[in-house]
């Protein structure tokens, strides 16, 4: 067990590990899609790339890295499969959650190593967790656990408590004391496997749980990645696999159109529109990991991040949308890229934490409710 002092990490995901995946992801996409699951070989070279160490702390031989590089090879990946790409993010997210562990649970689930590969269904939260000793009995079913078929452990929510006391509770669990379902027959993200698992009268002691509001806190003396508040980075998280999904729909649409021997009517307004539409997206994610890698954190910086990732990915599906649109009928053939694009852009369009309108609600009520500049935040030029 390596067990060395908190601080930033020491170094960011493997480059070259990142773009074998990458070829390895595109190579198995199309079985990954009828198998609604990542092959054994893109699961073990997530592992590989370094996705699930990526935010686990330093004294458990993990990386406690950045959100830039992060982002960057999340998107990368989606290039070539969206759901490798989900996977990886959601793996790599998972470890900066279960971060906030006792160090007890911390040692169970990273004492032989950072490489863990954590999946979870946290919000909402389902099932049922009932007082038991010194720890909690959880049973029922939990929906939407991405990866879980290559997971070691599973992260699981369940309402605690009653009345004043009640407390959104994340338990771990290891993957081998859970049932997991062949639930998932999703329009897209078909390769992620998010499926549903179930629990029945599984022991899981206190020091394998946390309360969902302990992510607000700042953990005192630790790197970067723990010291910002969940709502900073999870919509980032969300939009980065949309990121690569817009790129690799915009470099296809154009390789079709110089093939064309009649060209679309419209290319050049669908060329312009979605290109600068991904670019923004992209300029957009950019600002939002160095502000949660570099920047204050305060009420504003939130909601800025929560403004600027969620607007990113409503960007990328416009694009995706267009160039579905002006793809034509080869763009409706079941092994067309744009189709599979199309489809995975509107499954992660649709997840909650992207919701543009929530986070305009946030943003403007931030704003509004005092004068940032004269509470000591920064606030944007515009």
């Amino acid at each position: 067990m390596l067990n060395r002092p908190d601080g930033g990490g020491t170094g960011p995901l493997n480059a070259r590990a990142v773009a074998e995946l990458a070829v390895l992801a595109r190579r198995d996409a199309a079985s990954a899609e009828a198998e609604r699951r990542l092959t054994e070989q893109v699961a073990a070279g997530i592992r590989s790339a370094g996705f699930p160490r990526h935010f686990v702390p330093v004294r458990w031989g993990g990386t406690a890295g950045e959100f830039g590089p992060f982002v960057t090879a999340v998107a990368e990946l989606a290039e070539s499969c969206a759901g490798a790409a989900w996977c990886a993010a959601l793996y790599g997210s998972h470890g900066r959650l279960a971060a906030y562990l006792p160090p007890a649970g911390q040692r169970e689930l990273w004492g032989g190593g950072p490489d863990v590969r954590i999946a979870a269904s946290v919000v909402p939260p389902q099932g049922r967790a009932e007082r038991r000793g010194d720890g909690w009995q959880l049973d029922g079913l939990w929906r939407l656990a991405s990866g879980a078929d290559h997971a070691e452990w599973i992260l699981l929510a369940a309402w605690t408590g009653s009345g004043s006391a009640r407390e959104h509770r994340v338990l771990a669990v290891p993957r081998a004391e859970l049932t997991v379902l062949d639930t998932w027959h999703s329009a897209g993200l078909r390769a992620s496997g998010s499926t549903s698992v179930t629990a029945e009268a599984v022991q899981v002691p206190e020091h394998r749980t946390l309360v969902l509001d302990t992510l607000l806190v700042p953990q005192q003396g630790a790197a970067r990645c723990h010291t910002v508040p969940y709502p900073m980075v999870a919509a980032l998280v969300f939009a980065a696999p949309l990121l690569g999904i817009a790129r690799a729909a915009l470099r296809e649409w154009t390789a079709g159109a110089r093939r064309a021997a009649v060209p679309h009517p419209a290319a050049h307004t669908v060329l312009s529109g979605a290109s600068t539409k991904v670019r923004m997206a992209g300029l957009l994610l950019d600002a939002a990991a160095a502000r949660a890698d570099r920047g204050e954190v305060s009420a504003l910086a939130v909601a800025e991040n929560r403004r600027d990732a969620t607007t990113a990915a409503a960007l990328c599906r416009e694009a995706v949308d267009a160039l579905f649109l002006a793809g034509g009928v080869g763009a409706q053939d079941p092994a067309s890229v744009l189709q599979r694009a199309w489809r995975d852009a509107t499954a992660v369009a649709v997840h909650r934490t992207l919701d543009t309108d929530a986070a305009a609600r946030a943003y403007a009520g931030t704003v509004l409710a005092a004068d940032p500049m004269a509470a000591g935040h920064r606030s944007d030029p515009a």
